[in-house]
């Protein structure tokens, strides 16, 4: 078991912070404070230093960070292991997934990996894209799913299931009543799409700029930040949105969204599982190797 002062320090370390550390261990900031300090008479060093209110690590608190991570990765690791000799699945796996992955895609697969780990420790954030890449880099969390296309040269990207974004209006609109759009209509008619930093943003505007058009050329009404948000505003307005077939099967199948389509422009893209480098988690490995070959089984989303 590694020394727990390490576990103290590392909470620290990540959270820059005593108070945050003593919130996530479940102890008081004085036993942080008194952790910390052996540790530094231990290795006759100052591991932080305040400059103003900020805490930051001195050069041995980043080598001591540098070296903790990787001991407690192969903790982890050997108590995964260990347990898995007699048929028993443990350890803590945290995921960040994008707002679609995380909303429409993911629960399905999550229920039933928690019915096949029940002792595993499972969490899952939520935000767009670019904040699981900076979730996955400040090490918040140990596996990432993005449906975004940008790819960031420090990370490794896995796909594991492929994404079609569909355009919608309400069903009661009288827009595009036999299942079509002229692109120029499509250029013109108000249009409501997902905020700055969503994959959702990154795939359309990639699409169209192979098409030659510009996010510029649109009659964008509005930019919303949550797609249960945008599925409402087009419910009840005469605007067209582009979301992932996933997100829309429901409201589509009760009449409350009609897709549409403009020929020749098609929205597609790959959700990834997105890692950092270094020592990859035994459970997150295995809830990759899980969700692919779900997805390989899943049936294609058509209307």
């Amino acid at each position: 078991m590694p020394d727990f002062r390490l576990k103290v320090f590392y909470s620290a370390a990540k959270n820059l912070s005593f108070t945050k550390a003593a919130q996530d261990l479940f102890i008081s900031q004085p036993a942080v404070t008194r952790h910390i300090k052996n540790l530094e008479d231990q290795y006759q060093a100052l591991l932080f230093e305040r400059q103003g209110n900020k805490l930051v690590l001195t050069e041995a608190g980043d080598l001591l960070l540098h070296h903790a991570e990787r001991i407690l990765q192969e903790y982890h690791s050997l108590q995964y292991e260990m347990h898995l000799l007699h048929n028993d699945h443990v350890g803590q796996l945290r995921m960040g997934a994008s707002t679609t992955i995380a909303q429409y895609v993911l629960p399905p697969y999550l229920a039933t990996f928690v019915e096949d780990f029940p002792h595993a420790d499972i969490s899952m954030l939520n935000g767009n894209s670019r904040f699981i890449e900076r979730s996955l880099d400040e090490r918040t969390i140990d596996l990432g799913l993005i449906e975004g296309i940008t790819r960031l040269p420090m990370f490794t990207y896995t796909p594991f299931l492929e994404d079609e974004l569909t355009i919608l209006t309400a069903a009661k609109n009288k827009i595009g009543t036999n299942g079509n759009l002229y692109i120029e209509e499509f250029k013109r008619l108000p249009l409501v799409l997902r905020e700055r930093g969503s994959g959702t943003l990154d795939a359309i505007e990639q699409r169209l700029l192979e098409h030659g058009i510009k996010l510029t050329e649109l009659n964008i009404r509005i930019y919303l930040g949550n797609t249960e948000a945008i599925k409402l505003f087009t419910q009840n307005s005469e605007s067209l949105c582009i979301l992932s077939k996933h997100a829309v099967t429901k409201e589509v199948n009760q009449g409350l969204l009609r897709p549409l389509r403009v020929p020749g422009l098609k929205f597609t893209r790959s959700l990834c599982f997105v890692q950092a480098p270094g020592p990859q988690q035994a459970l997150a490995l295995r809830f990759m190797d899980y969700v692919k070959k779900e997805a390989l089984k899943a049936t294609p989303i058509t209307f």
